[in-house]
Parts: C-alpha cells; structure tokens; sequence
C-alpha cells in the first residue's frame, strides 16, 4: 500500500496538473469503484480542482463547489498521468478523470478490488475518513511518545496503527526501525525514553529522506512507479539478503499478509526472531542465532 512518502508526492505532482483546472470527463470501468451515491459522481463533471491533499494513505481532491473526492488506493491501487482521452478499457482501469492538460488514470492491479472513490459534501464529511494517526512530521517528541504508550503493541504494530501514526504502512517501518536499530517486536510499554527519542527522530527523518528520494525521481512528471520494494531500502523485501550494514543475511517474520524484515545483528543483538513459515520447517528445532539457523537450514 503506497505510505506517506508515495501519497504526498502523489497529492503534490496532482495539484501541479490539476489544480485551477476544471474536470472536463468521469469515465468509469468498473462502477463498483464508487463506494457512494450522493452526491452522484456527475456532478463533479466541469468542476475546477480547488487543492489537493493527503489525508493518511488517501488523497483528497477539493473541486468547486464544497464537493471532495477521496481516493484510498489500498494495496494494489495506483494513479498514472496519461495523454488526454487514455484508454479506460484496461482490465486494471477503475476509473479515468480527463483533464484540459491530460488524463488521471486510476488502476488497481488487483482481482479483490480494494480501492475506493469516495465524493462527499462539505469539509465536516471528511471526518469519517481520518483514521485519527499522529502526523509526526506535525508532532514533537513528547506527543509522539504519549501517543507510542498509549497502548500496548509491538513497535512495528504501532507504527503501522493508522490509528496511531498517520501514513506510515508495512514498507517504511521496516526501514524506520532498521535505521533506528530497534527491534520490530519490541513492545510500546518496554522501549526506554532513549529508544522512543531514536524512534521519533529516525522516522521523521525517514519520512522526509524517502519523500525527497522519490520527488527527485519524479521531477516534473507523475509517480507512475509506485512501489513498496525499492532496490535502495535497507531491508523491505530483502530477506536473506546482506545487511547495508554488518552484511548478516536480512531476516523476517511473517504474519497474515506483510512480513516483517530486519537484520539481526544490527536490531534484536543477534538473536532471531519466530517466523512462522520457518517455524512450520523447523518445529520445535528453532535455532537462536544465526550460526544456529544456518545449521538447521542446511540440514533440512
């Protein structure tokens, strides 16, 4: 799911094209994409984009006329910037919004259909699409630290809480508490206030960095590469790769649907975390260390 780095980049590049623009066409594949009926759709047709923003992980287009709509992308959703009059046929098309200048294709490379189009009337209609997380680049350290305590999960549940912190998902975590040289399954109640400081200040910096990282890469264009596997992160989507660091092969442990990835060495002082997959192959037999788990992997 695009994070905080992808979703302003992408909220930025859309009020460069679109802002003070009116919205000249709707054009929808798959009418389903369109979560609500009043007001309807149409009306957003020949409206002027007034400002864009980001709201969590969604974008929210402001159009003329008190009307907002909401874009939640989900996991497999994706916006390109498209030639005036692009295709809607695609089997991966949702929806095509045709701009004077070009046209905002909305994709999702997904059977599960996830992603949303939400228009609403009025500001206060937004409230129900703000999950309530902390914006950390808004917030100093004690906010963030009174809001990490406040319940008791692991850092890296925490961190991916929408309730909790704002825009920040499965991808920039790892990265967050990799560079911040904490553990994924360190719980809230446990980290000192030297590890909450490290935290806090390694995950604004983060955020900022990757935003930077990805806005230089778009430059005058559009983010129409969004992902959550870059070749330059330290551990997402890196498992029994090296570490950037101590070059131990990168760890995970998965759950559900997302895994966590980090290095051993550098974040849990050598000692490997329970990963269920492996766990299944090595039951009871589960090694410690490194050293260990090489051994055990080599003779199964």
């Amino acid at each position: 799911m695009p994070e905080y780095p992808d979703v302003v980049v992408y909220a930025e590049r859309l009020a460069a094209l679109t802002v003070g623009r009116p919205l000249e066409a709707v054009r929808l594949n798959s009418p389903f994409v369109v979560r609500t009926a009043d007001p309807p759709i149409r009306e957003i047709v020949g409206k002027s984009v007034a400002g864009v923003r980001r709201m969590g992980k969604r974008i929210v287009l402001e159009l003329e006329g008190d009307l907002f709509l909401v874009i939640h992308l989900m996991i497999a959703g994706r916006l390109r910037w498209k030639t005036k009059g692009a295709s809607h046929r695609g089997k991966d098309v949702l929806a095509v919004f045709d701009f004077p200048d070009g046209s905002l294709v909305f994709t999702e490379a997904s059977s599960k259909k996830r992603a949303s189009l939400h228009l609403v009337r009025g500001e206060e209609a937004l409230a129900p699409f703000d999950r309530g997380g902390l914006e950390v680049l808004e917030a100093d350290e004690a906010t963030f630290a009174a809001r990490l305590r406040s319940r008791r999960h692991t850092l890296k549940r925490a961190l991916t809480d929408p309730t909790l912190f704002s825009g920040i998902g499965n991808a920039y975590s790892d990265e967050i508490l990799f560079r911040a040289k904490l553990s994924p399954i360190t719980l809230t109640t446990s980290a000192t206030d030297e590890e909450i400081a490290r935290l806090y200040r390694t995950t604004r910096a983060q955020l900022l960095e990757w935003a930077d990282v990805i806005r230089k890469e778009v430059g005058a264009g559009f983010p129409d590469k969004v992902t959550a596997f870059r070749p330059d992160m330290a551990v997402h989507g890196r498992y029994r790769q090296p570490c950037v660091v101590c070059g131990a092969p990168i760890q995970r442990i998965v759950h559900a649907d997302n895994e966590s990835n980090y290095c051993a060495n550098c974040q849990t002082g050598g000692r490997l975390l329970a990963d269920r997959a492996l766990s299944r192959l090595l039951k009871a037999d589960w090694p410690r260390t490194l050293e260990e788990l090489d051994e055990r992997l080599g003779k199964a």
